[in-house]
C-alpha cells in the first residue's frame, strides 16, 4: 500500500482563517489515523499578495491547536526546503518540459491588451476567455513563427507560459467525498503556469511539488475543485498520472444563517472570531479578534471544528486529538456546507472548561488578577476557582464569574434592589451580621444551620433573608451557593459588605 503523505499548503497573504485550520486538521488526523506524514508547505508563489508575519502567524496558529508536523517550513525533512519561494529553480524546467511536449505555450499578450478584450467581451455580454476558442488569434508561440518568439525571449519581452487545454475532452477525476467529477474541457481556459519572473503560478508549483514530495493524498477546501480538472491534465502531460494523488474536497464553512461562505471578512463583523489567534493587520492596524485571546481552549476549538463538516457516526461529542485520530475518516465527511454555530462553539469550551482541575483553571485566572494588581495566594485562588468552574465559559468569565471574591461591589444590580429590597430588608440584614457575629466556628455548616434556624424562628420565606445577603456580597442574583461564599471570603469581609450594603442601598 502506497505510505500516506498528506499537506497543509496555506498561502502567507495573511491571518489564517478557521477553515483553513479544519483543512489543516483533517489532514492531520487522516494522517495519524494511516499512520502516514503530515507536512506543511508554504505557498508563496503570489509574491504581491505577500503580507509579512502572515507565516509566522500560520505557524503559532497550527502549533496552538496542537496540530504538530511530521515535515515543514518550521521544521526541515527529506524534501526540503518546503517554501514555494525557496523552490523557484525547480520549476523552470518542468515548464520547459510542458512546452517542448506541445502541451504549453508562451503568451506576449499584454495586460492591457487583453483587458480591452475583457471589455469587449462585456459589451456584447459574453466573457473572454484565454482557451481554446480565441488562442490562435492572440499573441503567442501557437500564432507567431518560431524566429518571432525567440526575438521576443531574447529581446526580454514579458510573457507567461500557459497550459494548452485539449479542445472537446471530458476531464474525469474521482474525489473521495464526491465521487466521479467530470468536467467538459471547453469550460476550462488555459490558465497560466509560469511568469517571466522565474515564479510559476500556484497551479504548477503546487502539482510539482506534490509530486516530488509523493504526496498520496490532496484534502483540501471545496474552493479548488474548479482547479483540479487542470491538475489531473498537468499530471497527464507531466507523465505523473500514475503517481497521482487521491482528492478530496472538504465542504464550505458557512455563516450561521448557511447564506454564504465564511470569509475572512466576516471576523468580529458577525460578533466572533474568524481567526485562531488575534491578527494586527501590518498596513492598516486593524485588528482581528482570535479564539485563543477570546478565551478558547485549544482542544475545545479543535473539537468544535472537527465537527463542522464530520462526524463519527457516534452520539459522541467530546473528543480528544488521540479519539479524533482515532475516529477520524474520509468516508463520514459531508459533501454539503457546515454552518458555524456560536452557540455550540461555547457549548465545547464549556465541556473543556468545567474538566479542568481547580489549579488547571486558577493558572487561567492568575494573569487576569496579576492585569488588576490583584494578590492572592494560590491555594485561595484554586478555591475560588472550584466554586465558580460550573458557571465558565471563556476565560474570562473566570474574572466575570469571581471578581466579588477579591474584591467588595463597586454598585448593587438596579433591577434585584427593586425587587427584593423591602422596608424591612435593613433591619433583617442586622440580625444576619448579629448572627455571623455569634457564629463559632465560622464554617459553612455552623453558618447555614444558624441562618436557617432564625427563618424558621421568625417564619419568613428563606428568599426573603437569602436574597438581599446575596445582593450585598455579591452586587447581584447570581453566584454558586451563599455559603460556600461567606465561609471562603471569611467573616470579618463578610460583615463588612453587609454593613456597605445597608448603609448604601435606599430604596
Amino acid at each position: 500500500m502506497r505510505e500516506v503523505r498528506v499537506r497543509f499548503a496555506p498561502s502567507p497573504t495573511g491571518p489564517l482563517h478557521i477553515g483553513g485550520v479544519r483543512t489543516a486538521l483533517y489532514n492531520y488526523l487522516f494522517a495519524r489515523k494511516h499512520g502516514g506524514k503530515c507536512i506543511l508547505r508554504i505557498e508563496d508563489t503570489d509574491q504581491g499578495r505577500f503580507v509579512p508575519g502572515a507565516e509566522q502567524y500560520i505557524i503559532e496558529s497550527l502549533t496552538w491547536c496542537g496540530i504538530h508536523f511530521d515535515e515543514g517550513v518550521h521544521t526541515g525533512g527529506p524534501y526540503a526546503p518546503y517554501r514555494q519561494s525557496d523552490r523557484k529553480d525547480i520549476y523552470h524546467q518542468y515548464a520547459l518540459q510542458l512546452l517542448n511536449s506541445g502541451k504549453a505555450y508562451y503568451a506576449f499578450d499584454t495586460p492591457e491588451e487583453l483587458d480591452i478584450l475583457r471589455k469587449d467581451y462585456e459589451s456584447r455580454k459574453e466573457t473572454f476567455q484565454y482557451g481554446p476558442k480565441t488562442r490562435n488569434s492572440l499573441s503567442n508561440s501557437l500564432t507567431l513563427s518560431n524566429q518571432e518568439v525567440e526575438t521576443k525571449l531574447s529581446a526580454g519581452k514579458p510573457y507567461v507560459i500557459r497550459i494548452k487545454i485539449p479542445e472537446n475532452e471530458t476531464v474525469t477525476l474521482q474525489d473521495i467525498i464526491r465521487g466521479t467529477v467530470q468536467v467538459d474541457s471547453t469550460l476550462l481556459d488555459d490558465k497560466v503556469l509560469y511568469k517571466s519572473d522565474g515564479m510559476p503560478t500556484y497551479h504548477l508549483a503546487n502539482v510539482v511539488d506534490d509530486y516530488l514530495m509523493k504526496i498520496s493524498h490532496v484534502i483540501r477546501g471545496e474552493e479548488w475543485l474548479p482547479s483540479a480538472p487542470l491538475h489531473v491534465l498537468l499530471y497527464r502531460y507531466l507523465g505523473w498520472e500514475k503517481q497521482m494523488p487521491e482528492f478530496a474536497h472538504l465542504p464550505l464553512l458557512l455563516k450561521p444563517d448557511g447564506n454564504g461562505k465564511l470569509s475572512k471578512r466576516d471576523g468580529d463583523r458577525l460578533g466572533f472570531p474568524v481567526f485562531p489567534l488575534r491578527w494586527t493587520d501590518p498596513k492598516s492596524g486593524e485588528v482581528s479578534s482570535g479564539y485563543r485571546e477570546s478565551g478558547y481552549l485549544p482542544e475545545a476549538f479543535i473539537n468544535m471544528l472537527a465537527f463542522l463538516g464530520w462526524n463519527p457516526g457516534t452520539e459522541q461529542e467530546i473528543f480528544s486529538m488521540d479519539e479524533l485520530c482515532e475516529a477520524f475518516t474520509i468516508d463520514r465527511v459531508s459533501k454539503s456546507g457546515a454552518k458555524f454555530d456560536l452557540e455550540k462553539a461555547h457549548w465545547y469550551n464549556h465541556q473543556y472548561m468545567s474538566r479542568k482541575t481547580p489549579a488547571e483553571l486558577a493558572s487561567f485566572l492568575r494573569p487576569l488578577l496579576i492585569e488588576k494588581n490583584i494578590n492572592f495566594d494560590e491555594d485561595y485562588v484554586e478555591k475560588v476557582c472550584a466554586l465558580v468552574h460550573e458557571r465558565v465559559v471563556l476565560k474570562p468569565d473566570l474574572w466575570t464569574q469571581s471578581q466579588y471574591f477579591f474584591s467588595d461591589p463597586e454598585n448593587y444590580d438596579e433591577k434585584v434592589v427593586l425587587k427584593i429590597w423591602k422596608p424591612e430588608t435593613p433591619a433583617l440584614l442586622q440580625d444576619l451580621i448579629h448572627l455571623i457575629k455569634a457564629t463559632e466556628p465560622y464554617t459553612e455548616e455552623n453558618l447555614e444551620a444558624t441562618i436557617h434556624a432564625y427563618i424558621a424562628e421568625k417564619s419568613i420565606g428563606m428568599g426573603k433573608l437569602m436574597n438581599p445577603f446575596r445582593l450585598a456580597v455579591v452586587g447581584t442574583n447570581a453566584g454558586p451557593g451563599m455559603m460556600d461564599i461567606a465561609a471562603l471570603i471569611g467573616k470579618e469581609k463578610i460583615i463588612q459588605r453587609i454593613q456597605k450594603a445597608i448603609d448604601r442601598i435606599k430604596v
